[in-house]
This record gives structure tokens, C-alpha cells and sequence, in this order.
């Protein structure tokens, strides 16, 4: 082979990669965004400001494509049953949408859900997920036992307390037993007002009206989070102080919340999506729970309870105060 043939067959093989680099750069990667929440889900923006602090541009290398289909995960399965490979880069579900992806097997699915993912059956474990599956979870027992502790802070006059709960709910039976031994062990009476789906939610509350409770615990989940108006609204009727998991609760009217902020972790959810653009596998990366949490009181509702409250023990340790 001739010198001049040999260096023209070397740069042409030295440029594949390159080109193939740059090809792969270039390219566009498309995200899936499925939600039962009404469009638009307030989480997606967290998790858009996420993928901007890795480095994606909507329009330049990433898009995102949303669907919705509201309190109904059914509508959204029929969109995961004709997915195939090679349609979208990657499935993002946003809380209880993670329910119509079981059937997803060839595409990664990035969830952020209230629930066990173990029980629901989407990974084998936490920390080795095993599945084309992987997020975060905010379900959290030591949060639950939190709650009661806070509720009985600002309300110590508390001695039986109402827990609303949905048993649908993966993992709910454990996130119940945990509330149950908070209370015991502060002397507190829990009282278990289960139901199942939005059917029963209604009924749900009327049972909580009939009971003799002092106070409300709300598990959060998102029928309840559907809901969080109704209830807010329903505990200040019947004067009982209300305890929740996320600080929409609130916002909405609740006494008080406990557990992680939900914007910031979607936010944080955009790295795992990043590392799985990037080619790692959902199956290696481990089910993370959020390790920061925010304390939000309502004021304006602790007014209506006058001096039954004592708020001198947990303003200075709440996040945020809303007037």
C-alpha cells in the first residue's frame, strides 16, 4: 500500500469515532413524561430545572414529551402497551402513573413515587433495583413515628388520633404499624380509618367525623393529595388539627407537614436521568429516598384553635411558616 493511500485510510478510521461522537452529542434524546395529575403536573418543572443543571436544552438535545390522563392510570396504560424500544429514550412516572408501567419491560422507567416499589413489585430491592426500573421513593417509617411526635408537640391535649389511609397504597400496612407504635408509645390512641381509591374517600371522611378523635393524621398518597383541599377544609369543620406528609397539604390549608420537599427531589431525580442517558442501567442504580425534610406550619389554620396549640415548640424549627 502506497504512503499516500496508507495516512488518507488512517485518517478516515481515526475520524469514525469522532464522528460518531459527535452524532451521538447531536442527537436529540426524547424523555416521556406520564402523569395522572391534571396537566400540567406541578412536578414537572422541578424536573425540567433538573435536566438544565445537566446540561439539557429543551429543543437542542432533549425533549420532553408529557401525557396525562387524570386520576385515571388506565389511559396511561394503553400508552405504555404500544411503546417499543426505540420509541422514547426514557419513561419518567410521576407518582401513581409508575402503576401503568409494570407492563414496560425494553424501556428505562424513572419513577418518583409516595409508595414501596418493592411491594408494588417494580424492583426486586431497593438497593439493586434488578429492573428496567429505578427513582425514588418517599415512603419512609421513621417519618411516619415523626409526624405523630410533631402533632402531639403542638398539640398536647392530643390523645386519640384519627389516621386516614388509603390501602391501596403500596406499602401502606407498614407505614400504619409504624403510626400505631408512635402513638403507643406517647400514650395516644390511634384510630384506623382505612379506605380503598377515591370510591371510598368520601365515606372515609364521615367515618373520621363519627370517631371521637382529638386530632387528624393524613398519610400522603395521592388520592389524599387529590383530595388535600376537601380535607383541609374538612378538619378545620370538625376543629381537628391536621398533621400531612408534604407541604401542598398545607398550602392547601392543612395544620401541618412533614417529609420531603417533592419539587426539589423530581429536581434530583434529572442526575439519575442524566446517568441513564448516559448508558448506566436503571438495574444498577439504587431506589434512593430523599434525606431532607421540611417542617411547614400553616398559621392562618393554627389560629383557629386558639390557645389549644402551642406553637412555641415548633415555630423555631419549622422550614417554613405560611401566613
Amino acid at each position: 500500500m502506497r504512503r499516500r493511500d496508507f495516512m488518507a485510510l488512517l485518517a478516515g478510521a481515526l475520524a469514525w469515532p469522532l464522528a460518531a461522537r459527535a452524532q451521538e452529542a447531536a442527537r436529540k434524546r426524547r424523555i416521556l413524561w406520564l402523569s395522572t395529575a391534571s396537566s400540567p403536573d406541578p412536578f414537572l418543572d422541578g424536573f425540567i430545572e433538573g435536566l438544565r443543571a445537566q446540561g439539557y436544552v429543551e429543543g437542542k438535545n432533549v425533549i420532553v414529551q408529557s401525557r396525562y390522563s387524570p386520576g385515571d392510570p388506565q389511559g396511561l396504560r394503553a400508552i405504555a402497551s404500544e411503546l417499543k424500544a426505540g420509541d422514547v429514550d426514557l419513561i419518567v412516572s410521576s407518582g401513581p402513573a409508575t402503576r401503568a408501567m409494570i407492563a414496560v419491560r425494553d424501556i428505562p422507567v424513572l419513577f418518583a413515587q409516595s409508595g414501596d416499589p418493592v411491594a408494588l413489585g417494580i424492583v426486586k430491592s431497593l438497593a439493586q433495583p434488578g429492573t428496567n426500573f429505578t427513582g425514588t421513593t418517599f415512603l419512609s417509617l421513621a417519618l411516619a413515628g415523626k409526624r405523630v411526635e410533631l402533632l402531639k408537640d403542638i398539640f398536647p391535649k392530643l390523645r386519640r388520633l384519627a389516621v386516614l389511609s388509603n390501602r391501596d397504597h403500596p406499602g401502606e400496612p407498614s407505614e400504619w404499624k409504624a403510626t400505631q407504635q408512635a402513638a403507643s408509645a406517647l400514650g395516644i390512641d390511634a384510630l384506623y380509618i382505612p379506605f380503598s381509591g377515591q370510591g371510598e374517600f368520601e365515606a372515609a371522611l364521615k367515618s373520621v367525623a363519627e370517631t371521637p378523635a382529638d386530632a387528624l393524621l393524613v398519610f400522603p398518597e395521592p388520592v389524599t393529595m387529590v383530595n388535600r383541599g376537601t380535607i383541609a377544609r374538612f378538619a378545620a369543620k370538625q376543629r381537628l388539627p391536621s398533621m400531612f406528609g408534604w407541604s401542598e397539604y398545607c398550602e392547601a390549608g392543612g395544620l401541618l407537614s412533614y417529609g420531603a420537599n417533592q419539587r426539589a427531589t423530581y429536581f434530583l431525580l434529572a442526575k439519575y436521568a442524566d446517568r441513564i442517558l448516559r448508558g448506566e442501567r436503571p438495574a444498577d442504580l439504587p431506589v434512593v429516598q430523599p434525606e431532607k425534610f421540611e417542617l411547614v406550619v400553616n398559621l392562618k389554620t393554627a389560629r383557629l384553635f386558639g390557645e389549644d396549640l402551642d406553637l412555641s415548640s415548633i415555630l423555631f424549627r419549622a422550614s417554613r411558616v405560611l401566613e
